[in-house]
């Protein structure tokens, strides 16, 4: 029975990947030192091949013409929230019902220090008010956030049967320096993969949070993020019912997050975000793809 926390095209459609991209990911992209505009950056995100964008809920001063871009250009829309409490997020989903459809809701929940049985008090009353509003809610894997710490957020996925997750494993490579892994982490990361509803994609060394991972995605690290990708694809489409969607959201922030180096007094980006962009999205695509012809074959073995 399809769970009200997965995102339904309401179609009988194979499962599919729903390539997106960050808005917050777009800012200072452009081209010969100028940003692009708002239309142009919609007209960018739907040229690559996306399916939709993830961002803040437009103003009400905003709102018209955000729409308007939506439909123009075929995007669908997910919404981010940071709520500290279920309030917050009724807010939210007030917004997001004034604005129009939004797809789903992506939420960051307030703040680090809440933890273990109050962290499950939270994270339930988060998730009550969305199923009562009808909009998935998967909870990012974020520092700064109730979901910070690995071994906690297992904990939590255990106590919680309807938390599904927006999978971004970049914050606990950094935050433990996993550059080369361990069995123990490896055991983590695919409890929380099996909870997966949403990926956003983003490569750590360990050391910091976003890395240039090259042309051709040649970092080592690219490796291991694949492996995890993968297993979140795997464990997605285990559960997923005819018609469903599973956001691969493209998030390079802009600096700070992205490295910079110092010049004529201003910060300069040592990699360009947007090709990045594109190259992690082609792997997602290489890698669903993957995933689906190993099914493929499965079934006509069987």
């Amino acid at each position: 029975m399809p769970s009200w926390n997965r995102i339904h095209t309401g179609t009988s459609s194979d499962p599919k990947l729903s390539l997106q991209q960050s808005w917050w990911a777009m800012i200072g992209i452009g081209e010969q030192g100028q940003e692009w505009s708002i239309e142009q950056k919609f007209e960018k995100i739907a040229e690559a091949g996306y399916d939709g964008i993830v961002g803040f809920i437009p103003s009400p001063d905003e709102a018209k013409i955000w729409r308007s871009l939506l439909e123009r250009y075929n995007l669908t829309f997910g919404a981010l929230s940071f709520p500290a409490c279920p309030e917050d997020l009724a807010n939210t989903i007030k917004a997001a019902e004034a604005f129009g459809p939004v797809q789903y809701i992506n939420s960051q929940v307030m703040n680090s220090f809440v933890i273990d049985e109050q962290a499950v008090d939270l994270l339930n009353g988060i998730l009550e008010t969305s199923r009562r509003s009808g909009i998935p809610n998967f909870i990012e894997t974020h520092r700064g956030t109730v979901t910070q710490d690995l071994i906690r957020t297992v904990s939590y996925v255990e106590a919680i049967p309807e938390l599904r997750l927006t999978i971004d494993l970049s914050h606990y490579v950094v935050a433990g320096e996993m550059n080369g892994g361990s069995d123990e982490a490896e055991a983590c990361f695919q409890k929380l993969l099996s909870r997966t509803g949403a990926i956003h994609a983003r490569v750590s060394n360990g050391e910091q949070v976003q890395i240039d991972v090259g042309q051709d995605g040649e970092h080592p690290m690219v490796a291991s993020f694949k492996r995890w990708w993968t297993y979140g694809f795997k464990s997605w489409k285990a559960g997923a019912c005819p018609g469903e969607l599973l956001p691969f959201v493209t998030e390079l922030g802009p600096p700070g997050y992205a490295i910079t180096r110092r010049t004529d007094g201003s910060d300069e980006e040592i990699s360009d975000r947007w090709q990045q962009a594109l190259l992690f999205k082609r792997i997602a695509e290489q890698l669903w793809a993957d995933v689906s012809n190993e099914e493929s074959q499965e079934t006509q073995l069987r």
